[in-house]
Parts: structure tokens; sequence; C-alpha cells
């Protein structure tokens, strides 16, 4: 025991010299736990899912009373993640539990090498663990969990970061110099200045929160035409909201993209102007008076690339009772006298257009002026289906397309509505492979290997939303679509048509990326696309169901399972294809429709 004494003499003495600092290590920040809520007890606060995708639920749960499900669908991986404020140049541990086919845990941001785990089957809970050492420069670290594509859902509880925790994140500043710039009749630019610290920023008209962006620009959407309204931006982080910034006020302007000449309600169809099928040939003067819109169907191009439009009357020889063409130009001109809106609906099913370069662009504008000019139409319809839009790989923003059959398109509409004025009358029937798929799908993917044409419609809609009139989406001939409740839905009954335009009423995410969000359009620029008969196209839906969808949407009852984001009683109406075929149903679609009790 004496051999210890000298030692204990010289620490003594060590001390006593002040020889402490030499011993000591530099003092580190005290290691804890950095992940919020990683048990999920407080639902998702502090988590972010994409498109959606995830929830707390009580069942199945590793432990406390609830857990993560997370659900993937389509191009979306179901990626929950929350961002950890860290110090530089420290060692974390990263662990958690997981339950389900491919759940991947990881890091990213930490400055040196980001870093996942995962397990390819985990049929009950199964403890993933990584760790890492954060860069020089390193403040902050997102920290994920995510399944598969086409994987079933999976679980994941008492997720954790381990390790020093860095300096709090700040609150910012609420954002200074917010300004308007030129209204339309239903839009307003809004920018403001850059707020050190913020994420994101919130945009807000009057009370009601309308946008998150992660720039300092945004445009407010659906307004009103000759409306004021008001809007503030707040700065947003890890820490909090910000104070919102001083409001600025703006008024739309009166022009632009109103519903000229139209009903409330509208009832729009296609009539078989070019050509005769099995429901039969119908005069432009035969058409009963229920109809408010009529699309001539259809005109079509020299060519798939040629831009050049023409139109003629079906020949005596296919349509035996087809009128003189100036009978039916008197014709249009007794419809147009007692209200009604004559367009020439380009495209169709046979009618590919792709404008691919500046001369289609052009030629086109050319062709279809010198078709409404000869008829003395009122605008038209762009039914463009197939391989006519698609998106090239890299296209991937629809704010800000670069394909150039997108781009044409967008470019020579906007021509021929400057050269007609506000009375041009605009209107899209496209699928729902082109509008509501782009939910879930967006052109070829960020990895390629997608059908370039899914969401192809987007980018033509939002250019055009200010001089749209209506968009009638094809309710018809469509494979099962998800809807806003991440369920899929199927055609011919009131769910579809409840799901698929709710959509188009509250906006989405574009496949999933909640910073390139389709904004709603207004419900007077929305009509719901039908087939009038069994015989007219796949998806066909009984009267009493076209009711259901209506009383939904326009009055919130009658709904389903299917929760709308809002009630819009002034939803445009209904389209149909077509004349013809409901004709030769005995006028069931038309007079369901006049029968309809909108108030």
């Amino acid at each position: 025991m004496d051999r210890a004494r000298p030692l204990t003499l010289l620490l003594a003495g060590v001390l006593a010299a002040g020889g402490l600092a030499a011993l000591t290590p530099t003092a580190q920040a005290a290691d804890s736990e950095l992940a919020r809520n990683g048990g999920f007890e407080a639902g998702l606060d502090g988590w972010t899912c994409t498109a959606g995708s995830g929830a707390a639920v009580t069942s199945p749960v590793r432990s406390g009373t609830k857990a993560l499900q997370a659900t993937p669908a389509g191009s979306d991986n179901a990626r929950c993640s929350q961002t950890v404020t860290v110090k530089p140049n420290s060692a974390y541990t990263l662990s958690g539990w997981v339950r389900g086919s491919y759940v991947y845990l990881g890091a990213s941001g930490t400055g040196t090498t980001d870093v996942s785990t995962w397990t390819g089957s985990a049929p009950d809970w199964r403890k993933l663990s990584t760790s890492f050492t954060t860069g020089a420069s390193t403040t902050s670290v997102t920290i994920y969990t995510h399944g598969w594509y086409g994987t079933p859902a999976y679980q994941a509880d008492d997720l954790s970061l381990y390790g020093p925790g860095g300096d709090p994140v700040q609150l910012p500043a609420a954002p200074a110099g917010l300004a308007a710039g030129s209204p339309t009749s239903t839009s307003v630019p809004l920018t403001w200045s850059a707020v050190s610290g913020a994420t994101s920023y919130h945009v807000y008209r009057g009370t009601t929160r309308i946008q998150t962006v992660t720039g300092t620009s945004a445009t407010a959407t659906g307004l009103t035409p000759s409306t004021a309204y008001t809007f503030q931006v707040s700065a947003v982080n890890s820490a909090g909201e910000s104070a919102k910034s001083t409001a600025v006020s703006a008024t739309t302007t009166s022009g632009g993209g109103g519903t000229p000449g139209l009903p409330a309600h509208a009832l729009v169809g296609y009539l078989h102007a070019s050509f005769a099928n099995g429901s039969g040939y119908t005069r432009m003067a035969d058409v009963p008076a229920s109809w408010d819109v009529i699309n001539l169907a259809f005109g079509e191009p020299t060519s798939v690339t040629s831009g050049d439009i023409r139109f003629s009357l079906c020949p005596a020889t296919e349509c035996p009772n087809v009128e003189s063409l100036a009978e039916f130009k008197a014709a249009i001109k007794a419809k147009q006298a007692a209200g009604k809106k004559v367009l020439i609906s380009i495209g169709g099913q046979n009618g590919q257009v792709q404008l691919s370069t500046t001369a289609a662009r052009d030629t086109f504008v050319s062709s279809v002026s010198k078709i409404i000019d000869e008829y003395g139409l009122d605008g038209l319809d762009i039914d463009f289906e197939g391989h006519s839009l698609s998106l090239q790989t890299g296209d991937t923003d629809f704010r800000n397309p670069t394909s150039p059959v997108v781009v044409n398109l967008i470019q020579a509409v906007k021509t021929l509505k400057a050269k007609y004025g506000s009375g041009f009358v605009l209107t899209m029937a496209p699928e729902t492979f082109f509008v509501q798929l782009g939910y879930q799908f967006y052109g070829s993917g960020p990895w390629g290997g997608q059908d370039p044409r899914a969401g192809a419609y987007l980018p033509v809609i939002h250019a055009l939303r200010d001089d749209l009139t209506l968009l009638h989406v094809q309710d018809y001939n469509s494979g099962p679509i998800m809807g806003l409740d991440n369920q899929y839905h199927s055609m011919g009954g009131a769910d579809f048509h409840i799901a698929m335009t709710d959509m188009l009423l509250t906006g989405f995410p574009v496949a999933g990326n909640a910073d390139r969000f389709f904004p709603a359009l207004r419900a007077d620029q929305v009509a719901i696309g039908l087939p009038a008969s069994t015989q007219a196209g796949n998806g066909h839906t009984a009267p009493a169901e076209v009711d259901k969808a209506l009383d939904c949407l326009t009055k919130k009852v009658d709904c389903g399972s299917y929760q709308t984001h809002g009630t819009w009683p002034a939803l445009r109406g209904l389209m149909t294809w077509s004349i013809n075929w409901d004709r030769f149903n005995q006028w069931q679609f038309s007079q369901n429709f006049d029968a309809y009790n909108w108030s």
C-alpha cells in the first residue's frame, strides 16, 4: 500500500502548482438527445413527410402510444424528415426502430459524408443505427426515414439523434420590402427581401395562408376580377414563424380570364361536325337550347408536326343528312344570337398536334385564326390527346417549362387571345393522365423512366390560367388516379368526379414536391367532363351519381367517404362527349343537367 504514496504526493504537487489545465481535456458540450418528438407521441410535430404520406398511428407501436406510419406512392418514397441544430466538428449517433420492407434511416447535410442505413425486411421492430461527424462549418443536419417505391407502408418509432447540441436557432425577423407587382384579373405577383436564417416563407391573403415558398417571390392566383386583396409574408425556420410583414394591398383588374357571356352554370358539349360514327350526324340547327358551349369536333392537322389545322363539314357520302355550308354558318349565328358559344376544338383522339418548332407555332396561329374567322366562332377548345404533349428530360418545373411542344402551344394560344381580345373563349379538355396524375408523376421523373406525358398539361393550364374560360378534364377513359386523400379512385361513380374535381379546386404539390404547388383554379373555371352514354366512352356515370357529385362539390352533402377541401357553389357545370351521343341516348344527359337544382 505504501507504494502508492509517492504518486499521491506527486499529484498533490501538480495540483498545487496549477497543473490542472494540463491534465484536463478541452471542455465539450454535453451529449444529449436532439431529435424532437422522436417517438411521435405528439403526432408529426417536428416532422415533415412528403406528399402527405405520413401519419401518427396507435398501432403498431414499439413504445409509448404512437408511432410513424408512412406510405410510398408512385414516385414518392414517403420520406419523413427533421432538421436538427448541431455543432461543427462533432460526433453524432443516429438510431431508430423500424418495421416493414425496405426502410431507410439516414442523415444529410452533415458537411462530411452523409450516411444512411436500411433493412430489406423487418416483419417486426428492428433497430437501425449509424453515426457521423459534422463538418467544420456545419450547424444543422437533416435526419430522415423513408420507404421504397411501390412497397407497402412502413412504421418507425423511437428515432434518436445523440450528440452535442448546437447553438439555439433564433426566430427569424419579419420580412421587409413586401411589394405587389402588376395584377391581372386573377393573380397578384409578390416580392420581398430575404431574411437571414429563414428557410422558407409563408404567404398570407388576409388571414389565410395560401402558399409556402423557399424563395423571395410568389404569385397569388385564383383571385376574383376587380377585387381588392391584402397580403402579408412571414419567415420560417426550425425555431418557428416570425411576425408577419407589413401588409400590402392590390386590386385585380377587370379583364383577363373571366367567363364571357356564360350562364352561372353551363352545359358544354362536343358536336361531331367533321365526321360520323355510330351516334349519327346532328345538324347545328338541331342542337337543343340546353347546350351553352358547342365545341366543333374536330380541327385536325395536315401532319402531326405541321401546325396547319384544317376543318370541314362531314362529307355527304359519310353524313347523308349534313347541312350545306351556308346553313351551317347561319345556324352558328343563330346559336350565338341566343347567347350560345361555338368553338373550334383542336385535336381529339386522332388529331395529334405537336408544335415542336416556332414555324409550326406560327402556322397554328394563322390556320386556327382562319377557321375562327371563316365560321365566325367565339374561341378555341384544346383537346390535345395521345402524344401531342410530352415533357423532355430535365423539364421538371411546371412553372417554367422548357419543352418546345409545351412552350410553343402556350405562346400560340396567348397570341390568339391577344388577337381576339377579352371576349375570346378558351377551354381545355385534357385527360386525367395529363393533369391529376401530376400529383404523383411529372414527366420522365427525377430519375427517368416514367412516361414523359404524365402531367404534361399542367404547365399549359398554369401559364394560361388568367386566359382560361373553362377546364373540363375528361373524367372517363381513365385508369385509377390517386386523389388528395392518397387513395386511388376509379371512374364510373360520384367518388371519382368528387376526388378529381377537388384536386383542381384545391391545388396540389406536383409529383409530391411541396415547393412546386399547382395552385387551385377558380370554381367558375371548372366543369366536370363525362361521357353522355355507355356507348360514348368508358366510365359512364349514371344520372343519380352525377347529381351526387354536384351535391358534394357545391353543397358538401352526399360526399361519401371522400372529404373535400371546400365547397364550391360557383362550379361552372358539366361537359360531355358528346351532343351526338346524348341525342342517341334520348337526351338523358342534358335533361338531367337541366333538371338539377343548383340552389
